[in-house]
């Protein structure tokens, strides 16, 4: 089959650095058998634009403000499963990685990654082919097992006062809802933070929300 006679495929760049959305075009308009179907800046337009165009690829980055990549990735999952995420990030950390591949990505890439293989990566993609390599699919399962095994060092107690301070609970509602003192509160988010090896509470927030999004619910424990 010829590059005229082939379908395109349409690569839709979803990222908030103006030089970044450049550079990808410009390797991309190298090529023959891709495209850039679109470009958007914030969560808000990747949606409307994932819509109203159906892209075969969607190059993913992960710090945008306001955005959770891993929450639009299940409702691109959901709503539009013949959409492909490629991960295109400066960001490789494990809980990223490990949340987005949960979430349905189709791949991790280094924003630093050369021309010839973000290319290879796009078309492998468009294909059906899993992006992922043996090392991330690793550190995925290492990461997973080391972080279960940190929640499970959380009493019921200790695990009861963790998801009322990912929802945003004040430590004097906490004591009120659990009959407990506001002191005790104070010595169990310590104790939790010691077990989880973080710094803060809003770490704790975050680590959380990072690995558990999908099962925080307060009456299951």
């Amino acid at each position: 089959m010829t590059a005229t006679t082939m379908t395109k495929i349409s690569v839709l760049i979803v990222d908030d650095h103006p030089a970044l959305i450049a550079g990808v075009r410009t390797i991309i308009e190298k090529t023959t058998d891709i495209y850039v179907i679109g470009e958007a800046s914030t969560g808000m337009d990747a949606e409307i634009l994932v819509r109203e165009l159906h892209p075969k690829i969607i190059l993913l980055d992960l710090k945008i403000p306001g955005f959770s990549p891993s929450t639009f990735e299940r409702w691109v999952r959901t709503n539009y499963p013949e959409t492909v995420t490629l991960v295109l990030t400066a960001h490789d950390r494990d809980s990223y990685l490990a949340a987005m591949m949960d979430a349905g990505a189709t791949g991790y890439l280094n924003k630093e990654i050369g021309a010839e293989q973000l290319i290879l990566a796009i078309r492998q993609a468009a294909v059906g082919s899993f992006q992922f390599d043996a090392a991330q699919v690793s550190r995925v399962a290492l990461y997973k097992k080391e972080r279960e095994s940190k929640l499970k060092k959380l009493t019921r107690r200790e695990l009861q006062i963790l998801k009322h301070v990912t929802q945003g609970t004040d430590n004097n509602t906490i004591s009120n809802l659990l009959c407990i003192t506001r002191k005790t509160v104070e010595c169990h988010i310590t104790n939790i933070l010691r077990k989880l090896e973080l710094k803060s509470r809003h770490e704790a927030i975050t680590w959380m929300f990072t690995n558990f999004s999908e099962k925080i619910d307060i009456d299951d424990v």
